[in-house]
């Protein structure tokens, strides 16, 4: 008996099978990263559906839990065509995308990321969406299990004057008791503690930097992988 679902999803990836068709991975909302054959997928109807960062409608479709599938598709909102006169809009899709298909296991339900990804997707037009990006970053670690506690001094346990990060604990560290340490530390960032997104470019750059020290050393390391070029070059676009 075949199995099949229908779900709304972000397109993550889209490769080339055949001729034709394409191999396409979707975060949805129930199913989590999945992928699955859209036959035609290169064709001219679904080229421009099946650019990463755009939401469809899915219905997937296999003879066999455990198969591949096939896909049949249908686009509802197209944030990439949005995206493409911004050349750092496009660059964040692009690294999101890739970090999604690199740390998100198949099948898995990640409700909160792809609430998450979609509300990012939808403040692409406000002028402060990297910071956006950056604390999203920082909620995909805390949803694979390598949360960052931002909320007391890992030394004296305060909650006031936390201006640094510690790059092995990924704790908070005071100002008060950083002391000579401290520019061995990260520097923490306002938006990383408080509800006020109104981040500066250096402060974004400061962002990114802890998250991306944090998966390279608990994500992609201890797997012998490298973080996705695409978002090392996304950071590069907030260096002073």
């Amino acid at each position: 008996m075949a199995v099949s679902w229908e779900d709304q999803g972000i397109v993550i990836s889209a490769r080339r099978f055949g001729e034709h068709d394409a191999i396409v991975s979707l975060l949805t909302e129930t199913q989590g990263r999945h992928v699955g054959l859209v036959k035609g997928g290169l064709g001219r109807k679904n080229r421009g559906i099946l650019q990463p960062g755009n939401v469809v409608r899915a219905n997937w479709r296999a003879r066999l839990e455990g198969q591949l599938g096939t896909y049949i598709i249908e686009a509802l909102d197209s944030y990439a065509a949005l995206a493409l006169s911004d050349a750092n809009q496009l660059s964040g899709i692009t690294a999101l995308c890739a970090m999604v298909d690199a740390t998100l296991p198949e099948r898995e339900p990640h409700a909160n990321i792809y609430e998450g990804t979609l509300q990012l997707l939808k403040n692409l037009n406000n002028i402060h969406w990297p910071a956006y990006y950056a604390l999203w970053e920082l909620a995909l670690l805390k949803d694979l299990g390598y949360g960052l506690d931002l909320s007391s001094c890992v030394v004296t346990g305060r909650r006031d004057n936390l201006s640094y990060v510690s790059p092995k604990t990924g704790r908070a560290v005071s100002k008060g008791a950083a002391g000579e340490y401290a520019s061995r530390l990260f520097v923490l960032p306002s938006f990383f503690r408080t509800d006020d997104v109104e981040a500066s470019k250096q402060e974004v750059a400061q962002g990114l930097a802890i998250t991306g020290h944090f998966f390279e050393s608990w994500v992609f390391n201890p797997q012998n992988q490298v973080i996705p070029s695409s978002r090392t070059r996304f950071v590069t676009r907030f260096d002073s």
